[in-house]
């Protein structure tokens, strides 16, 4: 889509010949400026360039070649610029592989860990023996030491580890048994 797509139909070869005049005269001066401004501003130069042929467009009473071209040039492509600078520090982009800084305040993180956390919890109420008392003493809110979780569970501090260490590979065993394996695909038949 061009300028001269955006020009009135009515009065027709006199709005499309001004619209000629205006890219012609101003294409390669606004391309330069842009180029020269875009990378500073941290956006391409096409967007850049783009921009300030939609400030033209925007302009009353229609696109005219402005009374010093050059110097509306700059200024527009210097304006477009700034707004460019301010949008990338306000916003961020998303990127799949990596939460955002503020992950951990974000509802969607909130309900998520809760899940894990729930889920997490009736996993260990489901361990045999004394495991479940075990890890939730460990996964206690306060964060116990192991003095106090041996003194809640009255035993002895020294047995804790290997404890913990074979209730964690229960529960580890366990949860691989309900994670389904994926299919395999293609030539790992």
């Amino acid at each position: 889509m061009t300028l001269l797509d955006h020009v009135p139909a009515a009065p027709a070869e006199g709005a499309r010949d001004r619209a000629r005049e205006v890219v012609h005269a101003l294409h390669a001066l606004i391309r330069a400026e842009a180029g020269a401004e875009a990378q500073a501003a941290g956006i391409e130069a096409a967007d850049l360039e783009q921009a300030v042929w939609l400030r033209l467009l925007e302009r009353r009473p229609g696109p005219e070649v402005p009374a010093d071209p050059a110097r509306w040039v700059r200024t527009a492509v210097r304006a477009e610029a700034r707004v460019a600078r301010r949008r990338s520090r306000r916003e961020r982009a998303y990127t799949a592989g990596e939460p955002p800084d503020d992950w951990a305040g974000c509802p969607e993180r909130i309900v998520v860990g809760a899940d894990e956390r729930r889920a997490l919890r009736t996993a260990v109420g489901r361990l045999p023996g004394r495991c479940p008392r075990l890890l939730e003493a460990m996964l206690a809110a306060h964060d116990p030491t192991y003095r106090e979780i041996a003194g809640e569970l009255g035993m002895s501090q020294g047995s804790l580890g290997p404890m913990r260490s074979r209730c964690l590979g229960c529960l580890r065993r366990m949860l691989a048994a309900e994670v389904v394996a994926p299919e395999l695909r293609g030539k790992e038949r």
